[in-house]
C-alpha cells in the first residue's frame, strides 16, 4: 500500500468482532485512504473495548489503537457514510438496506443481497461497469446511499481465472473446490469433523458459485445485468488447511485456444484497478507458477499481500478443453480485502 493520503476517510466496520470483520480491522488499519473510526457488532459486544469484545483469531497483532475502540451498536444513521459489513447473512438481510436507506454506502461481503438485480456484485478486474448500476438502485429503492457486495470466496477464484479466459468464448465450466476452515468463520468446523478428513459438502456453496460467476461475468444493460450463458458445474468439499480455498477448474471454450495463449492470457489479465494502481491491487491479479506441484496454500496463500489468485498445472483436458488448478485466500481477496478493492474503485469514481 502507498503512502498516507493526508485526509483518510473515516469508515465503519459491521460486524467488526468476526472472522471477516478482524480482515476489515487489520486490513483498514494501514490503508492509506480508509480509517477505521467506528466499529460495530452484536449487542452483546455493544458497549464493551474491542479488544475485550474481540477474540482475536489473526496472526498479525490487533491495532493498540482500534483495540481501545468501543463497540457501538448497529444503528443506521450512527457512524461514517462508508461502512464495510462483515455481518452474517441472517443480520445483514435487515441491517444493511436501513443502513443503505439511512445514507450509507454499504460495501459488504454478506451474501443476502448479491443477486439482487438491482445491487452490484463486483470484483473490480473483471466487471467494475457494474457499478453503473447504483443510481438504478436508489431510484428503485429510494435510497439515499447504495449497496455493493462482493462475491463468495470460492466463486472469486473462479471468476478472476474466467475473468482472464472469457475473450475465447466460454460455454461450460466444471470446478471442484478445497475449501479451507477459515471460510467457515470461528470457532467453525470441530476438529474431529475435520482433523484428517475431507467433508464433500458446504450448504449452498455450490449454488453461490454457480449463480454468482453468471452475473459477475455477465453483461451490463441500460438497468440491469445480463447472466453469461455459460454453465458451471460446482462440487464444495471443507478441508484441514487454515487459508486458502484450492479450486480443480476445467473449461470448455467456443474459439479453443492453445495452452500457451491461454497462459499468456492468465499472465497478462490486468483490469481498471492495475490502472489506477489502487491501493490494495494486486500487479497481477493472476500469478503463473510453472512447478507441477503448485500452487500449494502453505506456500502461496499470502502472494500479493493474499489478493492474487495463483494459477498452476494449466493442461489440456481430455473432457472439456482447458484445466488446472488455482488458489486464493478467502478471508483477504474473498472477503474483506475484495470489499476493500471495491471501496477504492468507487472512491475514484465518485461514488463516495
Amino acid at each position: 500500500m502507498g503512502a498516507f493520503s493526508a485526509e483518510r476517510i473515516e469508515v465503519g466496520i459491521l460486524g467488526a468482532t468476526g472472522t471477516v470483520g478482524q480482515q476489515f480491522v487489520r486490513l483498514l488499519d494501514t490503508h492509506p485512504w480508509f480509517r477505521p473510526a467506528w466499529l460495530a457488532a452484536s449487542e452483546r459486544s455493544e458497549g464493551r473495548a474491542y479488544q475485550h469484545a474481540a477474540t482475536w483469531r489473526l496472526s498479525a497483532p490487533l491495532p493498540e489503537q482500534v483495540g481501545r475502540q468501543r463497540i457501538e451498536p448497529c444503528v443506521p444513521g450512527k457512524g461514517p457514510r462508508l461502512v464495510f459489513s462483515g455481518l452474517d447473512a441472517g443480520a445483514a438481510a435487515t441491517i444493511e438496506p436501513a443502513f443503505a436507506a439511512a445514507g450509507h454506502i454499504v460495501v459488504s461481503n454478506a451474501r443476502s443481497f448479491r443477486m439482487d438485480p438491482r445491487v452490484p456484485l463486483v470484483i473490480p478486474e473483471v466487471n467494475a461497469d457494474h457499478l453503473a448500476l447504483i443510481p438504478h438502485q436508489r431510484r428503485e429503492r429510494g435510497w439515499s446511499g447504495a449497496l455493493v457486495t462482493n462475491p463468495n470466496c470460492s466463486t472469486v477464484v473462479l471468476s478472476i481465472v474466467l475473468g482472464a479466459l472469457r475473450d475465447f468464448g466460454i460455454t461450460r465450466v466444471m470446478v471442484t473446490t478445497l475449501q479451507a476452515v477459515s471460510g467457515a468463520g470461528y470457532p467453525g468446523v470441530p476438529s474431529l469433523d475435520i482433523v484428517g478428513n475431507v467433508v464433500p459438502f458446504i450448504s449452498g456453496e455450490e449454488e453461490k458459485i454457480e449463480s454468482e460467476t453468471a452475473k459477475i461475468l455477465g453483461t451490463l444493460t441500460a438497468d440491469a445485468v445480463v447472466p453469461h450463458a455459460m454453465v458451471v458445474s460446482a462440487q464444495t468439499t471443507r478441508v484441514p488447511v487454515l487459508d486458502g480455498h484450492t479450486e480443480a477448474i476445467a473449461v470448455a471454450c467456443d474459439r479453443m485456444a492453445s495452452l500457451e495463449d491461454a497462459r499468456a492470457a492468465l499472465q497478462r489479465f490486468r483490469g481498471r484497478p492495475q490502472d489506477l494502481e489502487l491501493p490494495s491491487a494486486p500487479p497481477s491479479p493472476v500469478i503463473y507458477l510453472d512447478s507441477p506441484d503448485r500452487p500449494q496454500p502453505r506456500l502461496d496463500v499470502d502472494r500479493a499481500h493474499g489478493m492474487a489468485i495463483t494459477v498452476g498445472r494449466l493442461r489440456a483436458c481430455p473432457v472439456l478443453d482447458l484445466k488446472m488448478v488455482a488458489l486464493g485466500h478467502n478471508t483477504v481477496r474473498g472477503a474483506a480485502g475484495a470489499a476493500i478493492l471495491n471501496a477504492e474503485l468507487m472512491k475514484v469514481d465518485g461514488w463516495l
